[in-house]
Order: structure tokens, then sequence, then C-alpha cells
């Protein structure tokens, strides 16, 4: 199973900073967390970026099973 680390807001919507899913492609794990966390999570994960292994990842890549995810909100400051 992948490993998901869930940072900043992604974390506060989902509960929790780490969850394993198994799914082929990046778009299946998003669709996983969904199930999971609901709509207060879909609409944060709407505006991250997710990489995979360090690398941005886009909703049709594969995920290997030892691949780690990294659900990345925006960030804002000043």
């Amino acid at each position: 199973m992948a490993q998901v680390l869930l940072l900043g807001p992604a974390r506060e919507a989902a509960g929790t900073s780490r969850c394993d899913v198994d799914a082929a492609t990046v778009g299946a794990v998003c669709d996983a967390l969904v199930d999971r966390f609901g709509a207060g999570f879909a609409a944060v994960l709407g505006a991250s970026r997710i990489w995979v292994d360090g690398r941005p990842a886009t909703s049709s890549d594969a995920v290997a099973a030892d691949a780690e995810l990294s659900i990345l909100p925006p960030v804002s400051g000043g």
C-alpha cells in the first residue's frame, strides 16, 4: 500500500497526518481519500498539489505499492 502524507490543512481536514491507500493511480488514491475523509477534505484536495516520491504528479500517474504521496495544500503568508 502507498503511504500518504497529509500536510497543513489536508491534515486538519482528515484528522490525521498519515494513512495508507491501496490504489493504482494518483487519481484513485485521491478518490479513496475523499471517500474516507469527506467533503471538507475534498475541498482542500481540490486546491492541493500532489507529489509522488518527491516529484510532482498528475492524476493519471501510476502509484507503486511502496510509493509515498504527499498532499501539499497551498500556503499563504507574508
